[in-house]
């Protein structure tokens, strides 16, 4: 029996929004998407830690070009943060280093330290955060037996509220439910050993699961097994093709038939007004270009549909 022929390549592609299993690095998920979407044409928009769930965004074939222009400066979380055990990693792939009973803290002390831990905070790195010490991570140098130090950075977080409590009497433990909106760059296992230590009673994260990265949600991804069924039946996998990715992700202004024209050949058009990266769409939303205003041009840092490639 004749192989059935490989689906027509789409060259410009668009997002993949993965709601990620625990236990999957993002290089694990980049890899099997591949495999389902048959390209190489595929990156991620940082990464997920293995242990945490939920929506990784990946950027495939054209769209791979998207990724380090797309403005994922907020977050969203759902985590449960044990009070009472430290542990190496600030959560509970770590060695524990010190157990002390919680179930003495009240709501009112607990809701005080979490407000402390809201707004503009300078914030100390996990030390098996992928951030780089004279070139190499900081959790290879963890790894490595290193004790690792890093600087506190500026870290926003908007909102760090309690949804439940639960008093564990097995290990006088207190397991708190909460929901994180931050700024990009902010560690949750971070928020959680921050949170223990206020307490004097150490805090480490036991689960974790992203619920949103800038404007992609749990409502655009599938998990891997949901691509998978969807892959055998020959069903789209993209969660937002290129057009519906930049109309999602970017302000925009509208260009006529002329300016695309002169956008696909690599030439620049008037500024009027618009900060940042922003898309120029035609009438009907066709992205042609993302452009930045410097001075009196509004240049293209990405031309989507270039002379040659779309025609």
């Amino acid at each position: 029996m004749a192989e059935s022929a490989a689906p027509a390549r789409d060259v410009l592609g668009g997002l993949l929004i993965v709601d990620k299993d625990g236990g999957w690095t993002s290089h694990d998920v980049v890899a099997k998407c591949r495999r389902l979407l048959r390209t190489k044409k595929i990156g991620h928009a940082g990464t997920l830690d293995p242990m945490a769930t939920g929506v990784l965004v990946l950027g495939v074939e054209r769209a791979t070009k998207l990724l380090g222009l797309l403005t994922l400066t907020t977050k969203a979380y759902t985590a449960t943060i044990r009070l009472g055990q430290a542990t190496t990693t600030d959560d509970a792939e770590g060695e524990i280093l010190d157990t002390i009973a919680a179930l003495h803290l009240t709501d009112d002390e607990i809701t005080t330290r979490t407000a402390q831990l809201t707004g503009d905070i300078e914030q100390v790195p996990a030390t098996v955060s992928a951030i780089k010490v004279n070139g190499e991570r900081a959790y290879a140098r963890h790894r490595a037996g290193e004790d690792v130090q890093l600087a506190a950075r500026p870290v926003t977080v908007s909102r760090f509220d309690i949804l439940a409590r639960r008093d564990i009497a097995d290990g006088e433990f207190v397991d708190l439910d909460v929901v994180v909106e931050c700024s990009s760059g902010t560690y949750i296992r971070a928020l959680a050993r921050d949170l223990g230590a206020a307490l004097g009673v150490g805090g480490h994260l036991t689960a974790l699961r992203r619920t949103r990265v800038g404007p992609f949600t749990l409502e655009h991804a599938r998990t891997l097994d949901e691509l998978a069924t969807a892959a055998e039946s020959d069903a789209p996998l993209l969660s937002l093709g290129i057009d519906e990715a930049i109309r999602t992700a970017f302000p925009h202004r509208t260009i006529t038939a002329a300016e695309a024209e002169s956008l696909r050949d690599g030439r620049w058009l008037d500024p009027i007004g618009i900060k940042g990266v922003h898309a120029a769409l035609t009438e009907d939303g066709t992205a042609i270009a993302l452009l930045e205003e410097k001075g009196k041009r509004a240049s293209s840092v990405m031309v989507v549909r270039p002379r040659g490639l779309i025609d």
